[in-house]
């Protein structure tokens, strides 16, 4: 019997890598076609007001406030690499259907909706399988901070790309046909994560798996770990009001350029394209602000120039400035770039092994969860003030992040000084794994860090 060399297994956990990376390239690539897609597709053939249209993010994002916190006590059950396949192939099966009956004229709105909101159950349990499986290939800190970055980086160039391209692509093909290239790009990133070798290591058995009230308590641990956690908290929250309001904003702004700025589909795509070339500038910054920096100082920074940018937007609007709005959006994606890698790599590197799929369910289930909250909000904004305010609502609010930020571990950190509960290590700077603690060593409770 031959064993792997530690290089041999590093190089197989590299490949592996890549095709995650690829697959998830593939999908967030057809998502992001889908933002510019369903609201068109909503008012163009099912003549949707633009107050209904912006319910879409709501019915897709709506099952992370249902599922969001039990989906990381099941995961932990059941094998991750298992969880993406099945989740991607529910989400394929769901855009192809909504491609079908919108070419068929028999899509109807409540039927996009509901079918949006079976590809959000899909997207709940990916997201947090995806986010708790990188620490499977890769356990040192730097590899896996440059890890998220790379994932990030592919999501940033989607946010680029995608509505640039959607743009052509839905006036040459029609948006029916847009949805049906979704549903493949679902369908590739199957394919890839079925390549992948590495397998989890198995987990223990565990005494209580099957006593009653075992799901309840497992969410009770992961949340009472998060609430008392110095940095995870603030940073966890702070991300929660953030996206709340910058979904107000995403969820208005494909529809304020329709009406407000009067564009046609292959500018709205070149303005929502444009604006998000920020975001890969600040994932390949994240890595060595943290090294130069450390963990505080970046997620600060990088949420203090997004909340800027994302305030230049309505100002530039307001004065008709079609090129002053996508400035400001791409300082927004900047900061934002930055922020996002490096808050994931501390919630994978302060979360016990045995947590961390109940962590990720609570930031999914908070951030992702305000996702809803911040449609609904925008809806009823629009449709009692008009979209230009909703715009600016969403904008001024992500300001509030802020002060929900600075606080506890990370206010100490980012003044220089170091305690116990602070996870350990200075944030003044230096190498990035003395501001990123190690992996935490199993714990049969949770740590009041």
């Amino acid at each position: 019997m031959t064993t792997e060399t530690p290089a041999e297994e590093a190089a197989g956990a590299d490949r592996d890598f890549a095709k995650l990376w690829a697959g998830q390239s593939a999908s967030l690539l057809g998502d992001q076609v889908m933002v510019l897609g369903l609201p068109l597709l909503a008012v163009a053939a099912l003549d949707a007001t633009p107050a209904q249209a912006a319910l879409i993010p709501m019915f897709l994002f709506g099952p992370f406030l249902l599922l969001g916190l039990p989906a990381g006590a099941i995961i932990e059950r059941l094998p991750r690499r298992t969880v993406m396949i099945g989740c991607d192939a529910l989400q394929a099966a769901c855009f192809a259907l909504i491609a079908v009956l919108a070419l068929t004229d028999t899509l109807s709105l409540i039927g996009l909706l509901a079918l949006v909101g079976v590809a959000g159950c899909g997207t709940v349990f990916f997201q947090v399988a995806y986010t708790s499986y990188l620490p499977v290939l890769f356990t040192g800190t730097k590899k896996l901070h440059r890890g998220n970055a790379r994932l990030f980086f592919s999501e940033s160039v989607s946010r680029s790309l995608g509505p640039v391209i959607a743009g052509p692509v839905i006036a040459f093909v029609g948006v029916a046909a847009a949805v049906a290239l979704n549903s493949l790009t679902f369908a590739l990133s199957v394919l890839a994560v079925l390549w992948i070798r590495t397998r989890e290591p198995k987990k223990p058995v565990q005494e209580q798996a099957r006593e009653r009230g075992w799901l309840i308590r497992d969410v009770g641990e992961g949340l009472r770990f998060f609430l008392k956690h110095p940095r995870l908290e603030p940073v966890i929250l702070c991300g929660t009001v953030y996206v709340l309001f910058l979904t107000m904003v995403e969820a208005s702004l494909v529809l304020y350029s329709r009406e407000e700025l009067h564009l046609g589909a292959v500018g709205i795509g070149l303005v929502v394209g444009a604006a998000a070339a920020g975001f890969p500038v600040g994932n390949l910054l994240s890595g060595r602000m943290v090294e130069r920096w450390g963990m505080a100082r970046t997620l600060i920074t990088g949420a203090s120039v997004s909340v800027l940018g994302l305030v230049l937007m309505p100002v530039s609007g307001g004065l008709g400035s079609i090129a002053g709005l996508v400035i400001g959006s791409v300082i927004h994606g900047v900061g934002e770039g930055a922020f996002g890698p490096t808050s994931q790599t501390l919630r994978q590197t302060d979360s016990p092994p045995e947590l961390l799929s109940r962590v990720n369910s609570v930031q999914r289930f908070l951030l992702w969860g305000s996702i809803p909250l911040g449609s609904a909000l925008a809806s009823g904004v629009i449709a009692g003030f008009g979209l230009s305010a909703a715009v600016w609502v969403g904008a001024l609010g992500t300001v509030l992040c802020l002060p929900v930020l600075v606080r506890k571990g990370i206010r100490a950190q980012f003044r220089g000084s170091s305690h116990p509960e602070d996870g350990g290590g200075t944030d003044a700077g230096g190498d990035a794994d003395a501001a990123l603690p190690a992996q935490p060593t199993a714990v049969t409770q949770p740590l009041d860090t």
